[in-house]
């Protein structure tokens, strides 16, 4: 998928509210034993990337190290139509001093604001270090299931309407 593509997918506005959501992106990759893992973490979009961050000492740290393709969702759980933002990027890890602004700006989508500060001051106390995981998307696709829906369910329809069963 061309960079053109990607940003097209990621500039609707479904898309948009979804990455500016609470709802935490589903990241999944290869552990360092080769088997899959996908684990909910929170995020920032930067408008070209998604952010995250985690402690040094994390195991997806050191898988992500090893092989930094990754795969990520942020989706609606709670409504209908459901909608479902998938990504695929390759994950950059970047060691950094103290707490990060973008792990701080993410928490702010999920922290009640009359606990932020508070949260704000224990996290900078307790974490010396973090680690910054960057992806930049370089495939997307958005199912809103109105004008966009999973390939296979697409081609089903297809066939059905041409009488193809």
């Amino acid at each position: 998928m061309n960079r053109q593509d990607v940003a097209e997918v990621l500039a609707r506005p479904i898309s948009r509210e979804l990455l500016g959501s609470s709802i935490p992106a589903r990241l999944a990759y290869t552990g360092v034993d080769g088997a899959p893992r996908a684990i909910p973490m929170g995020f920032l979009w930067t408008g070209g990337q998604l952010v995250m961050a985690t402690v040094p000492k994390a195991a997806k740290v050191r898988a992500l190290r090893q092989n930094p393709r990754v795969a990520l969702t942020v989706d609606t759980q709670d409504r209908w139509p459901p909608r479902a933002l998938l990504i695929r990027g390759t994950a950059r890890v970047e060691p950094v001093e103290g707490v990060p602004d973008a792990y701080v700006e993410a928490s702010r989508k999920v922290v009640p604001a009359e606990h932020f500060e508070d949260w704000q001051q224990g996290v900078r106390a307790l974490y010396e270090r973090m680690v910054l995981i960057t992806v930049e998307p370089d495939w997307a696709k958005l199912l809103d299931f109105e004008t966009t829906v999973p390939k296979a369910v697409e081609d089903l329809v297809l066939a059905y309407r041409g009488g193809r069963r």
